[in-house]
């Protein structure tokens, strides 16, 4: 595992609007503790991302992105090669945007102005039309609808041993009447306190552990039967349904827009 301190942006906030920075971050790394006087949008283009801030885990995949404010401490790991982009906001700017962490759906447009900018190599904006796009990205962040965490925790004694497992094995197809079994309690009970503290069904929170987890199969080189198979379907459609309901495109396409190649088994 490498510790790494957080990126050193050489500009200061009050030389310019927005700052632009791209790299690969290796597997098992983890940025120690740090806050910067930006704001800060992590965003990836293949792999998840997690950041811890304030206890709270988030974990983003590719359509989304996890926003800090200023001076927020935070830390993150990457289990795998992460493509990584941050947007750093400065704080006049992010003052328009949320004063919590959460995280953002990243629009069309948005990851278009980005692309461009970095196709052009443009690490901040220097002449008036990049400026006027560095504000319409900022703006369209502003609109967009911020979410507490696509696939929260708890430190509910009743759920962290059902979601621990579930983690551990993605494809378990176990009911929430089984759980509640086990748990000693009712299926009734068990569904209130997922509600409370995850705000989501427990259904709809193993839906997003299997979207992420397939995102890391994906990207491993599995057919997306494999994947399916892996994930506890017995048919690739359910599996391509739950995937163009978090990632609004099918798996295949995603593979394809991201360059991703068929042909490596799971290890």
């Amino acid at each position: 595992m490498r510790d790494q301190y957080h990126y050193p942006l050489p500009l200061d906030p009050s030389e310019g609007t927005i700052y632009i920075h791209s790299e690969e971050i290796a597997p098992e790394t983890t940025f120690l503790p740090h806050s910067h006087p930006w704001g800060q949008l992590n965003m990836v283009d293949a792999g998840v991302v997690e950041l811890s801030v304030g206890g709270q885990l988030f974990l983003s995949p590719p359509q989304y992105a996890i926003w800090i404010p200023p001076d927020v401490e935070h830390t993150s790991y990457s289990r795998q090669r992460v493509a990584y982009r941050a947007v750093y906001v400065n704080r006049d700017w992010a003052s328009n945007l949320p004063d919590e962490p959460c995280m953002l759906m990243v629009s069309p447009l948005i990851r278009a102005i980005i692309a461009d900018f970095g196709a052009r190599q443009v690490d901040h904006p220097r002449t008036p039309a990049d400026r006027r796009m560095a504000r319409v990205l900022v703006d369209q962040l502003a609109l967009a609808e911020p979410l507490a965490a696509y696939l929260p925790s708890t430190s509910d004694p009743m759920l962290v041993p059902i979601l621990e497992a579930l983690q551990a094995d993605p494809a378990n197809n176990d009911t929430l009447a089984q759980w509640a079994r086990r748990r000693h309690t009712t299926e009734r009970t068990l569904a209130r306190r997922c509600q409370k503290a995850l705000s989501m069904s427990f259904s709809d929170w193993r839906s997003r552990l299997r979207f992420l987890a397939s995102l890391g199969m994906l990207k491993k080189g599995l057919s997306v039967k494999e994947v399916a198979l892996e994930l506890g379907y017995s048919s690739s459609s359910a599996f391509i349904t739950l995937f163009r309901r978090h990632a609004g495109t099918s798996p295949e396409q995603y593979r394809r827009a991201r360059g991703l190649k068929e042909g490596r088994t799971l290890e």
